[in-house]
């Protein structure tokens, strides 16, 4: 059952998690964080039975945060993966302390973030290339599916889809800049601005958005949820898709008298 509706317009209870989605021992979390910023963001947590990955498990500083979080559900050494949608710190630099709880975990990525991914202090770790082996199955038979988005705004970034949620993990596409944050958007056209704060200045031009969407336009999507911003929920899902395709952006603003 998808439960991001029941959240539209409500406050959270910041001491608990939040689940998102349950259909039998397939579920979705979101995590967190409490920091009052316009760049909050957003860690989520997918359980398979008993599997557990996180998807863009944040910055060192709030290691401690999601890891309380994370022991509401399981044994934080449970966590056997992480999906790195690029390398900013903000997406990837507490792979360091959840690769000591479990250095056997898996950190799912692109090529061209591993490169720089060793640079926040470990190496040596299980990895997979998202481009190279596009799916990550669980023991149950469901699967996540990685879809790439080059230069939205990193070279080697993707985005996540669960067929059994239907769930897109967005990384920093459809993310937001908003200091009046709620989890679920309510009003999307004062959302549009508050996607614009943030697409203008690092998503790269609209022949990048334009081509990611025509690799998402035929999934069926009820949600998407992005790392930084609000949750975009089913009814607003074709106006997030709209949005993106027709952005101007980056590239097309900063050299707009070339076109």
């Amino acid at each position: 059952m998808n439960h991001i509706n029941r959240y539209r317009g409500k406050p959270l209870d910041m001491d608990a998690v939040t689940p998102l989605f349950e259909e039998g021992p397939h579920k979705v979390y979101w995590l967190g964080i409490e920091e009052e910023t316009a760049f909050r963001c957003n860690v989520y947590l997918i359980q398979d039975g008993e599997e557990f990955l996180l998807v863009d498990p944040g910055s060192r500083s709030h290691f401690q945060e999601i890891k309380q979080r994370v022991g509401q559900i399981t044994d934080p050494g449970n966590v056997e993966g992480l999906i790195l949608c690029h390398q900013d710190p903000d997406v990837a630099a507490s792979m360091v302390d959840w690769l000591e709880l479990n250095p056997d975990m898996t950190i799912y990525s692109s090529a061209r973030t591993q490169v720089l991914l060793p640079h926040y202090g470990k190496s040596g770790y299980r990895f997979q290339d998202i481009a190279l082996n596009g799916e990550m199955t669980f023991d149950s038979g469901h699967t996540l599916r990685f879809i790439e988005a080059p230069f939205l705004h990193s070279p080697g970034a993707f985005t996540t889809y669960d067929p059994v949620s239907r769930f897109l993990f967005s990384g920093d596409i459809f993310a937001a800049l908003d200091t009046d944050w709620e989890l679920v958007v309510d009003d999307f056209e004062r959302h549009r601005m508050n996607m614009n704060l943030f697409h203008a200045d690092y998503m790269a031009s609209n022949i990048a958005a334009r081509g990611y969407v025509s690799r998402i336009k035929d999934l069926s999507i009820v949600a998407i949820l992005p790392q930084h911003g609000s949750i975009i929920d089913a009814p607003e899902v074709p106006l997030a898709l709209e949005y993106l395709e027709n952005l101007q952006c980056g590239t097309d603003l900063i050299y707009s008298e070339l076109s």
